[in-house]
């Protein structure tokens, strides 16, 4: 059974730095593209980064781009987002979520998301 769990949030005050982390398993982590999407409260799941399969072409939101960095290892099945300069906006449940096929930016394309990890920003 495929399985995402998070972990690596916590409160950080603006403009501090952050790295979540994501360990998979139950699938061959190295075959799938990956991706992080968060939820603030009241607002729908945005889409934040996302990775192919072999580590390369990052893509990020307009609102992260400059500031945050997708990684991946295949070898301990571990996706990672580096979070530099954060705001209150990027307050949120961030969750990783395992590629199936479709839009990258549309959370329908994802068949695996883990529990997410709270980041709040604040003073």
């Amino acid at each position: 059974q495929a399985q995402l769990v998070e972990s690596g949030g916590g409160l950080v005050q603006p403009g501090g730095s952050l790295r979540l982390s994501c360990v998979a398993s139950g699938f061959i982590f190295s075959n799938y593209a990956m991706a992080w999407f968060r939820q603030a409260p009241g607002k729908p799941l945005e889409s934040v980064s996302f990775i192919n399969a072999y580590g390369g072409s990052p893509s990020y939101a307009d609102s992260v781009k400059g500031r945050f960095l997708i990684t991946r290892d295949n070898d301990l099945s571990t996706l990672s987002l580096r979070k530099n300069s954060l705001t209150r906006d990027d307050t949120a449940v961030y969750y990783c979520c395992k590629f199936k096929g479709g839009p990258i930016r549309n959370p329908l394309s994802y068949d695996v998301r883990g529990q997410g990890t709270q980041v709040t920003v604040s003073s």
